[in-house]
């Protein structure tokens, strides 16, 4: 395992920490603009339809277009609103999801105008605590924005997101976990030298798939979009938003689609390195050319994201409650105790990790059975007597009366 080098840090000069911060806000700006685009056009080509075709060549302007019609649009506040907070939620949810970027390694030290500095604004120790903290923040934006507007569906929203946050980053820090034991550090530039020579979604699958889920219930998005589901909120926490205000929650998803993207690059895709077989040509991890693998890999994310959201239905929320407490945790925290026995006794290794992997799913597989063996063996509740002259109603199949019935016949 590499340490991380903190010291390359903190010595860069105020002219070129703005150019860093400025950079990265125009690199998350430009990836919402070209991700609405790109979704709307996947997303029709999946529906056997056209995206949008007509906003400049091929559509490509559609975005720019949208963005000026909602800052066209007249922006109305209720009346009964609690003004204040109604204004701040949006400026919370954008600003604490731009925020978590600052921690991200885009690439390694380069030279800016004969200065050496990492492309990546600032590191700490507890990088990645720092970046659930903020996203623990960001939620704060959609609770206060259901409270404020003073409606009954935007407050179920509100109550819908926080209930979501709290369940899925349980199982999004546990997944964490594992990736610490194995990096030794919590510090996202330690995280991707220590991938240097195995990426850990080899290493630690398990984490991996438990954080893919996660983040699709982190960022609100479908299947898991249920604080904003329109056949039974209306539009969730921002039904009384419109105009820039809207569109700042808008934005905000999309930056947090980045941010949990680049995230999973980070701690399990091995950040700006190259993939293999290009790992094996010396320059491909030196100079400006990482920054190419770390957005493909990003890229590569939100293209799921847009996936899931073309192919999978919305599912009941006690469904998604469901999924998270009794699956994902219990998942989380057996596979934790499997990576610190291996880790604790010196096994280490990728077919030690893989036949743990195996041992998982066999156990998880076990309880699965088990479990719908044992509701199949509870007595199926008697039928009601029928009335008099009532229309006489079969029995459902597979009870012990469909059973004895069709013996009788």
């Amino acid at each position: 395992m590499i340490p991380p080098d903190m010291t390359v840090f903190g010595h860069d000069p105020w002219w070129l920490i703005l150019i860093k911060a400025v950079a990265i806000f125009a690199f998350l700006l430009l990836t919402v603009l070209v991700a609405i685009l790109l979704e709307r056009k996947i997303l029709g080509r999946m529906q056997m339809r056209y995206g949008p075709n007509r906003v400049g060549p091929f559509g490509i302007l559609q975005s720019l277009a949208d963005g000026i019609k909602l800052a066209l649009k007249e922006g109305l506040v209720p009346a009964g609103v609690d003004k204040p907070i109604y204004l701040m939620a949006p400026a919370i949810s954008v600003t604490t999801a731009i925020l978590a970027f600052a921690v991200m390694p885009l690439g390694p030290v380069v030279s800016v105008f004969g200065h050496r500095t990492p492309l990546q604004l600032t590191d700490l120790p507890v990088a990645v605590l720092y970046v659930l903290a903020i996203t623990s923040i960001g939620v704060y934006g959609i609770v206060l924005a259901g409270w404020a507007s003073g409606s009954t569906y935007p407050l179920l929203g509100g109550l819908r997101s926080s209930a979501q946050v709290v369940s899925y980053e349980i199982a999004m820090a546990l997944s964490f976990a594992a990736v610490f034991l194995y990096a030794g550090t919590m510090s996202t530039s330690g995280i991707v030298a220590a991938q240097e020579k195995t990426w850990y979604v080899v290493l630690l699958l398990p984490s991996f798939a438990v954080y893919l889920t996660a983040m699709v219930g982190e960022t609100n998005r479908a299947p898991f979009d249920l604080p904003e589901a329109e056949g039974e909120l209306v539009g969730g926490f921002h039904t009384e938003y419109s105009s820039l205000k809207f569109a700042m929650f808008y934005l905000a998803e999309y930056v947090n689609m980045t941010t949990v993207s680049a995230l999973a690059t980070t701690l399990f895709l091995g950040g700006w390195r190259a993939p293999w077989p290009l790992s094996i040509w010396d320059g491909a991890n030196t100079g400006w050319i990482p920054l190419i693998w770390f957005v493909v890999k990003v890229w590569m994310f939100l293209f799921v994201f847009m996936w899931l959201r073309a192919t999978l239905p919305r599912l009941r929320y006690d469904q998604f409650m469901a999924l998270g407490w009794k699956l994902l945790i219990p998942t989380s925290l057996i596979w934790i105790m499997i990576v610190a026995i291996l880790h604790s006794v010196g096994h280490a290794g990728i077919i030690d990790n893989l036949i743990a992997a195996a041992v998982l799913l066999i156990v998880l597989l076990a309880a699965n059975s088990l479990r719908h063996r044992l509701v199949q063996r509870k007595a199926a509740p008697p039928p009601l007597p029928p009335k008099a002259g009532a229309f006489p109603i079969p029995p459902m199949p597979g009870t012990p009366a469909a059973r004895k019935e069709k013996a009788d016949a």
